[in-house]
């Protein structure tokens, strides 16, 4: 009998049903795509803002400070440390080594340019463009074309075993040169590939292959500074914890887990005689987007399901008020208050599961155009997610349908026979 009167009241109030089961399918829908994004988002963002540049910078462990006025650096060639560049290619041997992006030496060399009557100081700095380099069995290629992906070159990009460079537009205006002619450095000549633009201290400086700064400077495999670009997990507490005060298991957790901290101690570890440190307004900045995206995403799903649920609390009133006469007629036949509360619920469940199928379905669909028009990348899908929107979708439809149920369970049998309640 209970299963019959469950079956009738979906074939008679097939309207009433319908508008609560497409309130729920949509909620749940927005809520599954949203749970799913979020879930799967952090490493896609993370790559999106890579294209902002790198976010940790390694220096020699004894460095001092670089003093650069309008692009030129003061500081004499011979001061401070060096790295080595035969030991970069370590980098790609970290634990984390594929969260490493890319990374980038620089070695920056005062030079004078411009004829005998009319000269420049200025910087040129070595660097990688595109260089290929191996570490054991693994082949990758890393320059500055990966982790400053906002320099824009007006001509061709030098290759890293050529003699050829880049020169700022700020200073190819002043010194009236163009692409295609030559630079004379220290009685040599150098082909000017391209005019860069970068909107910084490049525009004023020249951007040569690491060999030729080397051969200026005198100090063959000499690396002033590295900038790495990482994929990196958000700060959190453990993250902002000096990793010397932690315990055994603690430090572990803290080591295996991708925080800009930790993989700066791993980079200190692989190259000798360095110091590596986050910078900081750009990982900041990361952490700062992705908890705001996180956290509207959260914003939109809660929002979702409360409309869900008002929509399911405005059916279920109409559709109770009109079974009116079938509660009352059931508590005089001897139903008590439990087995109406019963048949109701067991029709918002049933209502809740068949449209949480739908819903979970259709958002997942929804988190794939989503994954595909904003990320150009498939948003997986985890199992465990069905469970938990099940669980919401019940949730959602028992929050809407309580005050109508509760309501007909205090229907008075002889006012709701007569038509009065």
């Amino acid at each position: 009998m209970f299963a019959r009167l469950l079956y009738e009241s979906f074939r008679r109030q097939k309207r009433r049903k319908l508008l609560a089961g497409v309130a729920i399918t949509l909620g749940v829908a927005v809520a599954t795509a949203m749970i799913a994004v979020a879930t799967d988002i952090g490493d896609k963002i993370n790559r999106e803002l890579r294209s902002y540049g790198a976010n940790l910078l390694v220096t020699p462990q004894e460095d001092t400070i670089d003093v650069e006025i309008g692009g030129v650096n003061l500081k004499p060639p011979s001061d401070g440390n060096f790295l080595s560049e035969a030991d970069l290619p370590k980098i790609k041997g970290t634990f984390w080594r594929h969260n490493i992006l890319g990374f980038s030496p620089m070695l920056p060399v005062n030079i004078s340019v411009g004829n005998p009557t009319h000269s420049q100081d200025a910087t040129l700095v070595g660097t990688y463009f595109a260089k290929h380099l191996t570490f054991g069995k693994d082949q990758f290629t890393t320059g500055v074309r990966n982790t400053h992906p906002w320099w824009k070159v007006n001509g061709s990009w030098p290759a890293d075993d050529s003699s050829d460079v880049l020169i700022g537009e700020h200073l190819a205006q002043k010194l009236q040169l163009h692409t295609g002619d030559t630079l004379t450095l220290a009685g040599q000549g150098y082909h000017i590939a391209g005019l860069l633009s970068t909107g910084g201290a490049e525009d004023g400086q020249i951007i040569a292959p690491l060999p030729v700064a080397q051969r200026l400077l005198g100090k063959p495999d000499a690396v002033r500074r590295v900038y790495v670009s990482a994929l990196t997990k958000p700060e959190d507490a453990l993250a902002r914890r000096d990793p010397k005060t932690m315990s055994g298991e603690l430090w572990d957790r803290w080591y295996c887990s991708p925080y800009v901290q930790s993989i700066a101690y791993q980079l200190q570890e692989a190259i000798p005689h360095s110091h590596a440190e986050q910078i900081r307004q750009v990982a900041q900045n990361e952490g700062t987007v992705l908890s705001r995206i996180k956290g509207l995403m959260l914003l939109i799903t809660l929002a979702a399901l409360f409309a869900s649920a008002l929509a399911v609390s405005a059916a279920m009133a109409t559709a109770i008020f009109e079974r009116r006469r079938e509660v009352g007629l059931m508590k005089a036949l001897g139903a008590g208050n439990l087995a109406v509360a019963a048949l109701f619920f067991a029709e918002s469940t049933l209502l809740a599961l068949l449209s949480g199928v739908t819903g979970f379905f259709g958002g997942s669909w929804l988190a794939y155009r989503i994954g595909r028009s904003i990320f150009d990348s498939q948003i997986t899908i985890e199992p465990v997610l069905f469970p938990i929107i099940m669980a919401i979708a019940v949730v959602v439809t028992f929050a809407g349908s309580a005050a109508a149920i509760r309501r007909a369970v205090k229907f008075d049998p002889v006012f709701a026979l007569r038509g009065d309640a």
